[in-house]
């Protein structure tokens, strides 16, 4: 037998002395999955069986399932492990299967996409008084309080080269039946005013890009401090509920601020039935649910803060049918909490509505 027919005999058994001595399952690791199979769409409420899928005879002394590193469970076996959705928030999930053999562990992964349990129940609404609105005002943030309205206007006197001016962004106190601004304060003129809101004696606002926060005085509009806001991709629609804020970012996520530092302190995804519903804008705190406006479009959406569920949505397209050439979109939600009054406007238009949103049909 010549040296070349010598080696190769010699790596054949080498080879096969190896396969012989691989720990028990090993060579099945690559075939091993994780059911349902990845992106798909659940409804909330649904249960969801998670199954590994292994070739015949493959052994486990137990598998620890985990939904974004928080781990749900554990099976000593293979069998299905039932995952409950009914009070899960919304949004893309990551599920982790952790098999364990001996010292051994092989993790299998997959993902799903929760969304709302059924669809939004459509309203309509009633007008039932018009106020006047300034026109000069490019509606960011509206809200109401002790009898007036408070109002962020946006705007940038000096844009960055390139683009063009837009007036200057401003904090006002509204008189509600006459629309008369009756104070006001200028914002830096190279910034974009966003939403605000009311936080015990203190207003909060935000900027579009500018990843500023400001605080004002409630009674004198004074510039308490200023904030570093690095929260979210920019810096939208804000509500309070009276113990956390929250932020909206242009996306579908709305997340949570703590009231004194302005750090986030948790979010949620807003998801209807069939996706997640971007662009989610102006906010208010009404009643235990959050009204949001989505930008470009004639929608109001009302969501649940603690899944994201898109709950009802209201088509107010009809509200304002002969726009003014400057007036632009639908935008700002304001709720007298002591009259149950709502007050609906958008970026420079010549009126204000209080409405009440019903069934239709009703």
């Amino acid at each position: 037998m010549n040296k070349k027919l010598i080696l190769l005999s010699l790596a054949a058994v080498l080879s096969l002395h190896a396969c012989q001595n691989k720990p028990k399952n090993q060579e099945d690791n690559s075939t091993l999955s994780l059911s349902p199979e990845a992106g798909g769409n659940i409804q909330a409420g649904k249960d969801v069986p998670l199954q590994v899928k292994a070739p015949q005879g493959y052994k486990a002394d137990s598998v620890v399932y985990l939904m974004d590193d928080v781990r749900l469970g554990a099976k000593t076996d293979l069998s299905a492990f039932t995952l409950k959705t009914d009070t899960l928030p919304l949004g893309v999930k990551q599920i982790t299967a952790q098999i364990y053999q001996g010292k051994n562990s092989t993790p299998v992964t997959t993902n799903i996409v929760l969304l709302a349990a059924k669809a939004p129940e459509e309203l309509t609404y009633k007008v039932e008084k018009v106020f006047p609105h300034d026109t000069s005002c490019y509606t960011e943030g509206l809200l109401y309080q002790d009898g007036f309205l408070y109002e962020s206007g946006g705007g940038r006197l000096k844009p960055p080269q390139g683009e063009p001016a837009e007036g200057q962004s401003s904090l006002r106190k509204v008189d509600l039946t006459t629309g008369k601004v009756l104070k006001k304060a200028m914002v830096d003129p190279t910034v974009f005013a966003e939403g605000i809101s009311i936080v015990g004696n203190k207003i909060i606002q935000l900027t579009w890009t500018e990843k500023i926060g400001y605080v004002y005085d409630k009674a004198t509009f004074k510039l308490l401090n200023t904030f570093n806001n690095n929260v979210g991709q920019e810096g939208w629609g804000m509500c309070f509920d009276g113990k956390k804020l929250y932020m909206d970012d242009k996306t579908n996520r709305i997340w949570f601020l703590d009231k004194n530092t302005y750090r986030a302190i948790g979010f949620i995804d807003v998801y209807d039935d069939k996706k997640a519903i971007d662009s989610i804008n102006e906010l208010e705190y009404i009643n235990g649910k959050l009204y949001a406006n989505v930008y470009q479009t004639n929608d109001i959406i009302v969501i649940d803060p603690k899944t994201g569920a898109v709950l009802q949505r209201i088509d107010l397209a009809n509200l304002y049918r002969d726009r003014l050439p400057n007036a632009d979109v639908l935008n700002g939600i304001a709720y007298d909490a002591k009259t149950k009054r709502i007050f609906i406007t958008g970026k420079k238009w010549p009126h204000l509505y209080q409405v009440k949103f019903v069934k239709k049909g009703v």
